[in-house]
C-alpha cells in the first residue's frame, strides 16, 4: 500500500518543468503569430494606399488623355501636379509620352503614350511643322 500512496502524491519537479517549457513555447508562438498578424494588417494598409494613389493618378491621366495637341504642347516638360510630377515629352511630331511620378519617392506611378496627328489643311499641306 505504500507504493499506491506515493503515486498519488503531488507531481514531481520534472512534470512542472515540462509544463513550464510547454507554456513558454506556446507563449513564444503566440507572440510570433501576433507579430505576423500585425505585419499583415500594415501590408494591407500600404496596398490600399498604393491602390488609392494609382486610381487618383489614373483619373488625372484620363483627363490628360483628352487634351488636344495644343494643350499637350503647352505642358511639355516636367511640372508638379498635386502629389505627382508629370512629365510630358514629344518623341515624334505626332506622339506624346506622359509619365506620372510620385513627387516624394520619385518612382513612376503611371506611364502612357498619346497619339495626336498633325493637322492637315484642305489644300493638303501640313498646318503644323
Amino acid at each position: 500500500m505504500a507504493r499506491a500512496d506515493r503515486s498519488r502524491r503531488a507531481p514531481s519537479g520534472a512534470a512542472l518543468l515540462e509544463a513550464l517549457v510547454a507554456l513558454s513555447i506556446l507563449a513564444t508562438a503566440g507572440v510570433a503569430v501576433v507579430g505576423f498578424a500585425g505585419e499583415a494588417i500594415r501590408s494591407v494598409g500600404r496596398t490600399r494606399a498604393a491602390e488609392r494613389d494609382v486610381r487618383r493618378a489614373s483619373a488625372l491621366l484620363d483627363a490628360v488623355a483628352l487634351w488636344p495637341r495644343e494643350d499637350l504642347d503647352r505642358h511639355l516638360g516636367s511640372r508638379a501636379e498635386g502629389p505627382w510630377r508629370m512629365l510630358i515629352e514629344r518623341p515624334t511630331p505626332s506622339m506624346y509620352t506622359v509619365i506620372l511620378r510620385d513627387s516624394s519617392s520619385g518612382h513612376e506611378v503611371l506611364h502612357t503614350a498619346l497619339f495626336r496627328p498633325e493637322s492637315v489643311r484642305r489644300d493638303g499641306s501640313d498646318a503644323l511643322r
